[in-house]
């Protein structure tokens, strides 16, 4: 910097000096974590953790050498895995911020991610504690499962083992089943978001009967999707009955805990959905054996009953006409001894009128034709029974029968083939493609990949 002193010039080399305010240099820092410092992780250990009155959790990432202040607000905690605990490892999201009431910087957590299986322990203890206190795990909101569910929904992967082996269960203990899969990632970063899009699709169509959601299986990170929150209560709204086929038999998740039914392998869900065909025939002649059974018994006590009814009243009637004979008796011997022989024809004529009658209340005649009628009946049932049976089971076949004949595989199998552009479009006529266009050719068993050499218009006859 040059100065004049007294009409000469010198020369000064110290630079010009910058005074700040205390609040402009914090605004500055402000400025400069926002630039460089914004949406980073850090890693290390929670210390010092406490949560104030107003939700917000106060603490600090240590290392081995150094340590960072933080805090989690009220609203991001809602919408952490697990709460902040002394000593956890965790992996934290957020910004670097200037406090400037104390010109000290700190680290605002937005994301807690847990470090180890032992966090993620912690972190499945505390949400399965927290629903439990719901009410979501209670016995009384599982719904049972439907007996015979003509509709099945699927929520797995479509690619893997786990779809073939409940679809081929599914097709070899019933066959006939309307079966759809909604295709969704269960691993992974979006994979929380597809579960939780199959169940409400389901319940938004009201389409099937009952739901399984499965997955093989894998570490307690691989089947994290099936512990977070928003699956679990996705379940718990689900208006379908649900099966959870998470992993292994030794595998439990928290959707386990809030489904209607927790099977122990996606292989068992698939036996645990519906029964076999055999079953429910054997089932069927179950019931009817059972009816028949039934049936016989309660005539055999119908028998019974109306016979002791009519001995009984054989008996008083009986005891009746002997007291009135009795006291008749009485009467004639004291008022006419004399007149005994004309007394003792009408006792003996009034006796065999007496046995007339008894004879005529004899019921063993219509005994029999009530057994008769009875016979008869059980017959028709067993017959009714039978020809029920048997039209089912030729409906069956029929409508087996004509599935089969309508399925374009059919069609495919016979070698006609599909002819498809690149974005699935159907091509039906020769002038719907040009030369050079490529094209997706199916077959019955396999697809080819062409390319149109000409395209030739049919000619008209």
């Amino acid at each position: 910097m040059a100065n004049l002193h007294a009409g000469q010039m010198t020369l000064s080399l110290e630079p010009e000096r910058r005074i700040y305010e205390v609040h402009e240099l914090n605004a500055a820092v402000q400025r400069l974590f926002e630039s460089d410092f914004r949406s980073i992780s850090v890693a290390g250990e929670i210390s010092g953790c406490r949560m104030a009155g107003s939700g917000h959790f106060y603490f600090a990432l240590k290392d081995e050498q150094s340590q960072l202040k933080c805090v989690l607000f009220k609203g991001s905690a809602r919408f952490a895995r697990f709460k902040p605990k002394e000593g956890l490892a965790v992996i934290a999201r957020g910004s670097l911020e200037v406090y400037q009431a104390r010109g000290e910087y700190q680290f605002i957590v937005e994301t807690l991610e847990p470090q180890g299986a032992g966090a993620l322990q912690l972190a499945f203890e505390q949400l399965k504690r927290k629903l439990a206190n719901e009410g979501l795990f209670e016995l009384s909101r599982k719904r049972p499962l439907p007996r015979l569910p003509r509709k099945i929904g699927i929520i797995t992967s479509p690619s893997g083992s786990v779809i073939r082996d409940i679809l081929q269960i599914l097709d070899r203990r019933f066959r006939g089943l309307h079966i759809r899969l909604f295709p969704a990632q269960v691993q992974g970063e979006g994979s929380v978001d597809q579960v939780c899009s199959g169940i409400r699709v389901f319940n938004q169509a009201a389409w099937a009967d009952v739901l399984i959601l499965a997955r093989g299986g894998g570490s307690l990170e691989d089947l994290w999707t099936f512990n977070e929150e928003r699956v679990a209560r996705a379940i718990a709204t689900s208006k379908i009955p649900l099966i959870s086929a998470i992993g292994h038999e030794t595998d439990f998740t928290i959707a386990d805990f809030v489904a209607d039914y927790r099977a122990p392998t996606p292989s068992a869900a698939a036996e645990i959905v519906i029964c076999t065909s055999e079953s429910l025939l054997d089932q069927l002649a179950g019931y009817r054996s059972k009816t028949l059974q039934a049936m016989r018994y309660r005539l055999l006590i119908a028998s019974r009953d109306i016979h002791q009814r009519g001995t009984e009243r054989a008996a008083r009637l009986m005891h009746r006409r002997l007291a009135t004979l009795a006291q008749r008796l009485d009467e004639l011997d004291e008022r006419l001894k004399s007149a005994l022989r004309r007394s003792s024809q009408d006792r003996t004529k009034r006796l065999a009128e007496a046995g007339r009658r008894l004879a005529a209340t004899d019921l063993r005649l219509r005994f029999s034709g009530l057994r008769h009628r009875t016979d008869l009946f059980r017959q028709r049932m067993v017959q009714l029974a039978a020809a029920t049976l048997w039209r089912a089971r030729k409906r069956q076949e029929s409508l087996t029968l004509h599935l089969q004949q309508l399925s374009p595989l059919t069609v495919l199998e016979r070698g006609y083939a599909i002819v498809e552009k690149p974005e699935g479009r159907i091509v039906r006529a020769a002038n719907e493609t040009v030369a050079g266009e490529s094209l997706n050719v199916r077959l019955h068993r396999g697809e080819l990949q062409v390319t149109v050499s000409v395209a030739r218009e049919p000619e008209e006859a």
